[in-house]
This record gives structure tokens, sequence and C-alpha cells, in this order.
């Protein structure tokens, strides 16, 4: 079955970086411009293996974007994003902007963009062209969590090893990255 082509006159290539890991999780994204921000977000979802089942936000320069239709939200002082692009969003100088997930872990992406001068017009879009590192699990409990959840899986001997390790299905390679399961899974909606 062949995919079918999506090509793009304007492309952004976006550089993400999970803020408060180390080693740094990161990926390097290529979007087109007219992406709408639910569909990023879908992205980024896919891109960093993450379920997809928290509130989420957009921050760029000085408006926050989120998902309309969810409780509080006009109390959170948020635009719904289901009305905007990327490029639109951005303009012509923001080159930097923030995407947040789950609230209370609270994992923060810092965003580069760069317009990349001309797409490669044989090309699917959005396209991985890198990473490294499995971002965390949901639900793990932000970055503390993250670090006490990693003591557990690497010690055997450690009183939350076999719970840790029954959460997560069994196992967990926080060096994990596969960026062709990716990138299969964007052409054609399965990994």
């Amino acid at each position: 079955m062949a995919a079918r082509k999506r090509t793009a006159s304007k492309v952004y290539e976006l550089y993400v970086e999970l803020e408060d890991i180390e080693p740094l999780v990161w990926r390097r994204l290529l979007v087109p411009a007219t992406i709408t921000l639910p569909k990023l977000h879908d992205l980024l979802q896919l891109a960093m293996g993450w379920a997809n089942s928290h509130l989420h936000s957009f921050t760029i320069a000085d408006r926050t974007f989120g998902m309309a239709g969810v409780d509080d939200f006009d109390e959170l002082n948020m635009l719904d994003e289901r009305k905007h692009t990327l490029e639109a969003t951005l303009g012509e100088r923001v080159r930097e902007f923030v995407y947040e997930y789950d609230f209370g872990d609270s994992w923060r992406c810092r965003i580069a963009v760069k317009p990349l001068v001309r797409p490669n017009t044989e090309w699917s879009y959005p396209l991985c062209t890198g990473g490294a590192r499995a971002a965390p699990p949901d639900d793990v409990g932000g970055a503390p969590g993250y670090e006490e959840f990693l003591a557990a899986i690497k010690d055997p001997e450690h009183e939350e090893h076999d719970n840790m390790l029954a959460w997560i299905g069994g196992a967990f390679d926080p060096e994990g990255f596969d960026l062709n399961a990716i990138n299969r899974t964007l052409r054609f909606g399965r990994p």
C-alpha cells in the first residue's frame, strides 16, 4: 500500500528538547507551515511516545493556546488552538515556543523553529529526521518521579522494582528511540 504524498510549499524544522531531563531527550521534526496546532500536538505526542491522556498547551510569544471544551478552559486564559496554524501563530519573527503536556507532571518542551529554504518536494511531511532517548512515560510523576522510576527499574533489589516493571508493562529502555517506527506511523497510521 503506497502512502499518499503530502507535499508542502513551506516547511519548518522544529528542534524539540524536553526540559528538566538529563541526558537530553530531543526530536527533530519537519512540518508543513500550515499544520494546525491540534495536529502539531498529535505529532508531538507520537514523536515523544506519550499517550495523549492529559491537557496540553502551546505558549507562543505572549499567547497561550489550548484545548477548547475542557473544564476551566476560560479560566486558563487560553485561545482555542483549533483556530490557528503554526505559521499564523509564529508570524515572521517568533523562532521559539513552548509546548507543555500534562499540567500535573508538567512536561515542557522548548521548540526552536527554523524555516527550510527549499523543502524537498519528493518527501512527505510531517517527517521525523532525528532524536535521542525515550521520553518519560505518562503519569510517572514529573522529573523527580521519572528519576525514581529509573532507579527502581535498574535495581532488582529496589523495593519498587517489580511494581514499576509491572506498571510499565514489563520493560522500559530510557535510551530507546526508533526513528523508523515514528515515520512509519506518520506515513501509514500504524507502528
